[in-house]
């Protein structure tokens, strides 16, 4: 029998997820994916913005709408899953769809960090180096750079996954988590996983822990040249540092709560999970967009863009389908006004139909036929 155990593979995984009732699922649900839609909301908008406004075709705001798609793909990872599992029961993933889950959930969030680092250094430029930083930090070094962050976190997370998929997997497969990770699936192995674990603290936890350290010391150095040698611009250099360092912390902290330690469970792990997981990648561009006046006026002229081109599109196909005479008048004053709007907004989608139906011969013999079939499945 222990012989038979050990060479039966575990083919799904069970997930405990954040509640067993079901009262508290539906409002877990209601929360989670507000804030989701949330999510997607703000990084589309940054990512929009940054596209469409001519002003922010800078290296730093490229860098900003490269993290906001990280963002957004670091929180579908888990949030899909998570979603379904708080409306489904039991809660099963199966042991591919683990594995894959690990893996695109470990290449954003290092990409994610390793975008920041560059992000440091970009500021690091803009400060040190400001007649040469746009010499420096052209569209080429930062593509390179963006990929680069891309690539490292490819690595990152192509070798955790070569670590784990060595492991055996034949008995235990319950994962107290909403989303597969590599402490959870780690400790369901059939064999001694000390050096395992090792070498996913070294990998994971030491990294982000010494890149956080790091990037702390450069944020500092930074701040200190800002406030004795930085004149004009001051407060929007100090305000956009400022809000980096916010975001470095909310991305690095839980992930060294989690990662730099070993795999053990603890009871504060899950709202550090939700943190990391969810609401993060839901205030990084809150962050960013609060504190800088030059993406809050973007966004502010971006809007205006769109109304200003939905009304000049209404206009444009009212005055086509009523072929208004174009006589000078006052048009609050003129009293057909009222009836003209009526007869586009509702008589007129109204007779579309009717005209194309009762002048079409072939539209109308398939109405019949459709109704004829509907007649007679109801009979049956």
């Amino acid at each position: 029998m222990a012989q038979e155990n050990l060479t039966t593979k575990v083919t799904e995984f069970v997930l405990i997820g954040l509640s067993q009732n079901p009262n508290w699922n539906f409002i877990l649900f209601l929360i989670f994916i507000t804030i989701y839609i949330t999510t997607w909301l703000g990084n589309l908008t940054i990512i929009f913005t940054v596209i469409f406004m001519h002003q922010l075709h800078t290296p730093m705001y490229f860098l900003l709408a490269n993290l906001a798609a990280l963002d957004i793909s670091d929180s579908t990872v888990t949030a899909l899953k998570l979603l379904a599992g708080l409306l489904s029961h039991p809660n099963t993933i199966s042991y591919n769809w683990c594995i894959a889950q690990i893996f695109f959930f470990h290449f954003t969030g290092a990409s994610v960090d390793f975008l920041l680092t560059v992000m440091a250094v970009d500021r690091y430029i803009a400060i040190y180096k400001p007649l040469q930083y746009l010499t420096i930090m052209n569209q080429g070094v930062c593509i390179s750079l963006v990929a680069a962050a891309w690539l490292g976190g490819f690595v990152h997370s192509i070798v955790q996954i070569g670590i784990l998929i060595q492991l055996p997997f034949c008995g235990p497969n319950m994962l107290d988590n909403f989303y597969c990770d590599i402490p959870q699936v780690v400790k369901l192995a059939c064999t001694d996983t000390y050096i395992t674990e090792l070498l996913m603290v070294s990998n994971s936890g030491l990294i982000v822990a010494a890149m956080f350290l790091v990037l702390l010391v450069s944020y500092s150095v930074i701040l200190m040249k800002i406030r004795t040698h930085v004149t004009e611009g001051k407060h929007k250099a100090l305000s956009t540092c400022t809000a980096h360092i916010v975001v470095l912390s909310l991305n690095f902290g839980p992930a060294i709560f989690i990662y730099d330690r070993p795999f053990k469970v603890y009871p504060g792990d899950k709202i550090f999970q939700v943190m990391y997981t969810l609401i993060t990648p839901m205030l990084n561009p809150m962050i960013f967009t609060l504190r800088n006046t030059e993406m809050k006026n973007a966004i502010k002229k971006l809007k205006r863009k769109i109304v200003s081109s939905r009304s000049r599109i209404f206009t444009r196909g009212k005055s086509f389908d009523l072929a208004e005479p174009k006589i000078s008048r006052d048009i609050s004053t003129f009293s057909g006004d009222k009836v003209l709007s009526a007869l586009y907004t509702v008589i007129v989608p109204m007779l579309n139909p009717l005209i194309y139906t009762l002048r079409n011969t072939e539209m109308k013999n398939a109405i019949r036929r459709l109704l004829k079939r509907s007649v007679f499945s109801e009979r049956n």
